[in-house]
């Protein structure tokens, strides 16, 4: 078996010109010399990296009001064509709407249901129906 090479240290001390073994002289650690108020190594700092932290985004529910001029069959084309609903959501959606004089069509993000309400009434008046589309805060 060959000695494994190891490596010595020298450092000097004071005002010796005699080298000393760094295993002769115990080096205390930063956080040693942090706690009695010795400086540490130069250009050395500590970086704490904070996570910040996120906010959900408020919610916005997507209403449909009723009215008396607007066809049914229009208002299930609607959610089906703005809303990505099937044939019998957007029928049950309608009914809703018929009955209780406003419906939910979603919830979505501000700008979301911003442009879902400005699609829906642009819609609407282009095809001249007086249906109404407002979003409120959940």
């Amino acid at each position: 078996m060959e000695p494994a090479d190891v490596t010595m240290t020298r450092q000097y001390h004071g005002d010796s010109p005699d080298p000393v073994d760094a295993f002769s002289a115990p080096r205390l650690a930063d956080e040693d010399k942090k706690r009695r108020g010795e400086p540490g190594p130069p250009g050395t700092a500590v970086i704490t990296k904070t996570k910040p932290q996120t906010k959900r985004p408020n919610l916005y529910r997507v209403l449909l009001l009723n009215d008396d001029y607007t066809p049914m069959e229009f208002v299930v084309h609607v959610l089906e064509r703005f809303f990505n609903k099937d044939h019998e959501t957007s029928y049950r959606i309608m009914m809703h709407v018929h009955q209780h004089g406003m419906g939910e069509c979603g919830v979505y993000t501000y700008e979301v249901a911003e442009t879902k309400v400005t699609q829906v009434m642009d819609f609407a008046r282009k095809h001249q129906h007086p249906l109404q589309c407002v979003m409120e805060k959940k």
